[in-house]
């Protein structure tokens, strides 16, 4: 079937991947937008897959300060320098800076996260599903019941805290996962987001109540 320009775009904005890919996604799903983006995701997985195990030792150093309150740098590392220099992966290193401004997320994945504040995050959530059950329950019933809301709601917690399960503050149609196995895709080579550093002005200071991540967010759309 023939595929038409806008359905091609709309996928594209969906997706974040090449007009050609999309194109050929659509013709391959009939025409079917939410298969070809399945499509798109399985292929590029499997490429970046095939990637993943190649030295990534090159990068840059992408950057972000909003209104002088809020600063973060991110190192991306490339498989060569000249990859590094190309617009494509200096403009995913600001992007990634501008998205952790905004987001603020706490580790790169669930594999980064730090055990500590794992634990702690779990025992709070075990304590809150306790709380919720019936107080005429036993204290072992009630334990265990909390445990398997526990697993569910870690990993939605994980989610929402690791950046590369979030939406994309500039495409929420695409996780930062997407976003970098597009980026991959489009410059042939294995990528990874090694580190972040995050700063806010007065960050654990008593202080006035403000939202600077909404307002970066906010500038963002």
């Amino acid at each position: 079937m023939a595929i038409s320009a806008k359905l091609v775009k709309e996928l594209r904005e969906r997706s974040g991947a090449g007009m050609m890919d999309c194109k050929k996604a659509l013709e391959e799903a009939n025409g079917d937008i939410d298969q070809a983006q399945k499509l798109l995701k399985e292929k590029g997985q499997a490429t970046l897959d095939k990637k993943s195990g190649r030295i990534a030792a090159e990068g840059v150093i992408g950057s972000y300060i909003h209104n002088d309150k809020i600063g973060v740098v991110v190192e991306i590392n490339t498989e060569t320098d000249f990859s590094a220099n190309t617009d494509t992966v200096k403009n995913f290193a600001k992007d990634i800076a501008m998205h952790i401004a905004a987001v603020s997320p706490l580790f790169i994945s669930e594999d980064d996260a730090d055990e500590k504040v794992v634990a702690e995050q779990k025992e709070i959530l075990v304590n809150q599903a306790i709380n919720e059950a019936n107080d005429n329950m036993p204290e072992d019933k009630k334990k265990m019941i909390a445990e398997k809301k526990v697993e569910g709601r870690m990993k939605k917690w994980f989610s929402e805290v690791c950046l590369l399960d979030q939406p994309f503050v500039k495409n929420p149609d695409i996780t930062i996962e997407e976003y970098l196995r597009n980026t991959a895709n489009d410059v042939g080579e294995n990528i990874k987001i090694r580190r972040f550093a995050r700063f806010e002005v007065g960050e654990g200071l008593e202080k006035k109540e403000e939202d600077f991540a909404k307002e970066v967010q906010s500038q963002m759309k």
